[in-house]
């Protein structure tokens, strides 16, 4: 029998890595589309590796089995990177177009931390049963 809600899991949960991972590994090499619109934002371009590195090791520890702390830490990071980033969009007033692969990353990060398996939570977090 297929547990329906861990394959939903895993699919908002690798969509979401590939979503970060690409998105990292485009502000590590600084593409001039990533740069031109970091500063439309107002951030400095030094910020740019700090976020794409912390992506990347996000994106490790989502992946890897146990370390369920670090775990919640990733998602914590993932939200704030996309929830300020969607906010910074709208504070400019980018249109939605602009505005959707953002929202899908934050939509992502909490879809996959809602359904995260028991051995991907800390202990005395377990979901009460429905």
């Amino acid at each position: 029998m297929v547990d329906w809600r861990v394959v939903a899991y895993w699919v908002a949960t690798l969509w979401l890595c590939v979503g970060m991972l690409g998105s990292a590994v485009l502000q590590l090499v600084k593409m001039p589309e990533v740069l031109h619109n970091f500063g439309r934002l107002g951030y400095p371009r030094y910020l740019l590796v700090l976020l794409g590195v912390w992506k990347i090791l996000g994106v490790v520890v989502l992946v890897a089995p146990r370390m369920p702390l670090l775990k919640e830490w990733a998602y914590a990071g993932f939200f704030f990177v996309a929830s300020g980033a969607l906010f910074s969009h709208i504070a400019i007033g980018d249109g939605f177009m602009t505005l959707l692969p953002t929202a899908l990353l934050l939509a992502l990060t909490v879809v996959s931390w809602y359904l995260r398996p028991e051995s991907r939570r800390l202990a005395g977090a377990s979901r009460s049963s429905n």
